[in-house]
């Protein structure tokens, strides 16, 4: 693997690990929205909880892809490795 190349996942990887924590900034932001808007005007019918578990489990999935897959999507490598083998790039070899 080239430099280049050994940069290009490097900044993958901490591109994927900054899109969790702006996703888990907003949930969180948005969540305390919700809960105080519910305690003002429905203190007793505690509807947040569901937009609360539905979208803490898309942070929750999205946290596992990042940090326990390593960011790893076989499906996208795979149509990677097609589309570089069909423009033929993969027989280039201009050291990059």
């Amino acid at each position: 693997m080239t430099r280049t190349e050994e940069y290009a996942r490097a900044r993958q990887r901490a591109e994927a690990k900054y899109g969790f924590f702006v996703h888990a900034g907003v949930y969180v932001a948005v969540m305390v929205l919700l809960v105080a808007i519910n305690v003002f005007t429905s203190p007793g019918a505690p509807w947040s909880i569901w937009p609360m578990m539905g979208w803490g489990l898309a942070v929750a999935l999205h946290g596992i892809r990042v940090f326990r897959l390593g960011g790893k999507n076989t499906i996208v490598d795979a149509l990677t490795e097609d589309e570089l083998r069909r423009s033929g790039a993969d027989r280039r070899n201009d050291g990059t």
